[in-house]
């Protein structure tokens, strides 16, 4: 009866084992606020579902994200999350996951590979999201005369690509708006705060420059620095519109020191597990792209409550 007994719960034991699943996660970094949110809600995500999660941060260089899936791939992990760095470059590392039957879904931000290498994205429209900026910009200014300078996130990835496509696509035909200086700040707020002084000295301590437009709140945040630090109101001499909606962009707009952002939901977990639920239930593929939910928000959408709401989310 013993042996039964013993035997029993190790096939109790084998079976909770075959049912936990494991999933590797390569993140970007922790270049911004936003980013650190998608990395603390994915750990929530996965302790809350039961899975193991195998995480590795790039360091913002993909030769570290590629190790890190060939890692994940060597390990036999169930599934692949991965915020690619830059957009070129995966098809190699995704085939092998292919290969190995492994389902790998994008975060945030999307590559150039075939979408036959990866079980789905999972994201904002980009491009949308610098339309929005944009849109908010021209309604802002009517026909006055406005230069603008624009902080772009890490050169080659795809929100700087998209976000950048977006805002041009939206002032296009619009003569009074001009693109006058357009440099990376890397996502980052030190970045942001370093080109901006850059762009300052270069148009005339800031008296040319209409608005800022950065690809992410961080950015903004150091620009702010450097525009306080040039002796300038920013909010008020330089409109400021970003994108991401993290606490600390709210507590500069209610300071009146920014003007607008446009949210990215750091929840991209929550749909992307649910992805693979099914698709690990019954071999169900979802859609290529699952599109997360975003807003505009101003300095008339309570932004001290909103950083009240966002402040412990883990940015």
């Amino acid at each position: 009866m013993t042996r039964v007994l013993l035997a029993g719960a190790a096939l109790l034991a084998l079976s909770a084992a075959a049912s936990a699943q494991t999933v590797g996660f390569s993140q970007i970094g922790s270049e911004s606020g936003w980013r650190a949110a998608e990395t603390t809600l994915t750990r929530q995500q996965a302790e809350e579902r039961g899975y193991t999660l195998q995480f590795s941060d790039a360091q913002q260089r993909q030769e570290n994200q590629i190790a890190a899936l060939r890692s994940f791939i060597a390990q036999g992990v169930d599934a692949i999350l991965i915020a690619p760095v830059v957009a070129t470059g995966w098809d190699s590392v995704l085939q092998e996951a292919q290969e190995a039957e492994i389902p790998v879904v994008l975060l945030d931000r999307q590559v150039d590979s075939s979408d036959d290498l990866y079980l789905t994205a999972v994201g904002s429209d980009l491009v949308h999201e610098g339309e929005v900026a944009g849109e908010w910009l021209l309604g802002e200014i009517g026909e006055e005369e406005c230069r603008v300078v624009e902080l772009q996130g890490t050169t080659g990835s795809s929100p700087a690509i998209d976000r950048a496509q977006g805002f041009r696509n939206a002032i296009e035909g619009n003569a009074n708006v001009e693109i006058v200086r357009s440099q990376t700040g890397d996502f980052t707020r030190a970045g942001g705060k370093s080109v901006m002084e850059s762009f300052l000295q270069a148009e005339g301590g800031g008296e040319n420059i209409c608005a800022l437009y950065a690809h992410n709140d961080d950015m903004a945040i150091g620009a702010i620095q450097a525009i306080k630090e040039a002796g300038l109101a920013p909010g008020e001499e330089i409109k400021i519109v970003s994108i991401d909606a993290v606490p600390d962009i709210f507590q500069a707009m209610a300071a009146g020191e920014a003007n607008a952002t446009v949210e990215l939901t750091p929840n991209m977990a929550g749909p992307a597990f649910d992805a693979l639920e099914a698709y690990w239930a019954d071999g169900t593929e979802p859609e290529k792209f699952i599109q997360t939910e975003s807003r505009l928000y101003t300095q008339g959408d309570d932004p001290a409550g909103e950083y009240e709401a966002r402040k412990d989310l883990g940015y």
